[in-house]
């Protein structure tokens, strides 16, 4: 049978296309939703995605997204589907606190590639900020996108780490992450506010994630380093749901979840995987370790669900996204990087 190819069209409409179980959280969702740093990776997507599942449930409300409009794509994709557009650089005070009052944000803004010689200014996007945010928004029910790499790497057979499990990051990138989270925290037991921590491990989009990069090194025949023999991730589609129906979890004190995928995945198997449906044999740098950054998230799959596309679905669709030379952010995710020196 032959399959259908694979176009930014046919993506795009997958990723925003809500569950019936988003669908009914929609409803349930009182007011206004206002996405913070909207233009990155999953941003334009996720405003898309909420915009479809209020019109599938019926509801009046405002999705509006931030950014800085830098990605002239991703904002004409906000705009031709109703998503109202604010070119704001939040690190500009009068800016952010210049913008509406509504009962919930997503908060998605961050820096992480070119941190290094450039720490002040992810430190001022990463910490200072998110004080200035929570202030503004300190009425506001609030998701926070965070990162599972500010626990430490632990060994494959302990099974990844647990919303409960001690954190201890790596590099001034996770420290500054950790102290975004400290920064709501504190708004959340301050003020109220109430808070949802979104720790995420690799969402895969098929314009960028880990199943691109380590593709991208099998056309490549660049070796694949085994250093990090295992890795989470998700659905991006799957992740966007998580973080639109989180607003109805967010609590005082802040509530704290790991959002990924149900398995443990092997880079060697996927990557084997992915060079047959590629018809190139991958090759190896022989350094296989026995521990990686791990994040269990059942705690994510008990109150959400599990992840509507496999992993073995993204494996395959990943391939066919490169063999129909479709396009790519240009935006490694570095999965294998273990000294957090991004």
């Amino acid at each position: 049978m032959k399959r259908e190819k694979w176009t930014e069209e046919r993506l795009n409409h997958l990723l925003t296309t809500p569950s019936r179980a988003l669908v009914e959280d929609m409803k349930k969702i009182r007011g206004d939703i206002m996405i913070l740093g909207a233009g990155g990776k999953m941003g334009p997507t996720l405003c898309v995605l909420a915009k479809n599942a209020a019109k599938a449930a019926g509801v009046d409300k405002r999705i509006i997204a931030v950014s800085r409009g830098s990605d002239m794509v991703a904002t004409q994709l906000m705009l031709d589907n109703g998503i109202e557009v604010i070119a704001a650089d939040l690190l500009e005070k009068e800016k952010l606190y210049a913008l509406p009052e509504v009962e919930n944000v997503i908060y998605m803004a961050g820096k992480k590639f070119g941190t290094c010689g450039n720490e002040w200014q992810t430190w001022a996007m990463n910490s200072t900020l998110p004080a200035f945010v929570a202030d503004k928004f300190k009425k506001s029910n609030i998701v926070v996108f965070s990162s599972g790499n500010i626990y430490p790497i632990v060994k494959l057979a302990e099974g990844g780490c647990r919303e409960t499990d001690p954190v201890e990051p790596v590099g001034e990138y996770t420290m500054s992450c950790l102290a975004r989270e400290r920064a709501f925290e504190y708004a959340a037991n301050a003020f109220g506010t109430k808070i949802f921590i979104y720790r995420l491990n690799f969402a895969v989009d098929l314009r960028y994630g880990v199943l691109y990069d380590v593709a991208e090194k099998i056309l490549k025949g660049e070796k694949i380093s085994l250093s990090t023999p295992c890795f989470n991730f998700i659905w991006q589609g799957t992740a966007n749901e998580i973080a639109i129906r989180g607003l109805l979890h967010a609590d005082s004190p802040m509530k704290v979840m790991n959002v990924t995928g149900p398995e443990t995945m092997s880079i060697r198997k996927v990557a084997l995987e992915l060079g047959e449906y590629l018809g190139r044999e991958p090759l190896f740098e022989e350094n296989e370790g026995n521990d990686a950054y791990l994040n269990d998230a059942s705690l994510a799959m008990e109150t959400f669900g599990y992840p509507s596309i496999s992993a073995k679905s993204l494996i395959r669709w990943q391939a066919e996204w490169l063999l129909d030379g479709c396009r790519t952010l240009n935006k490694p995710t570095h999965f294998e990087e273990r000294r957090g020196s991004y």
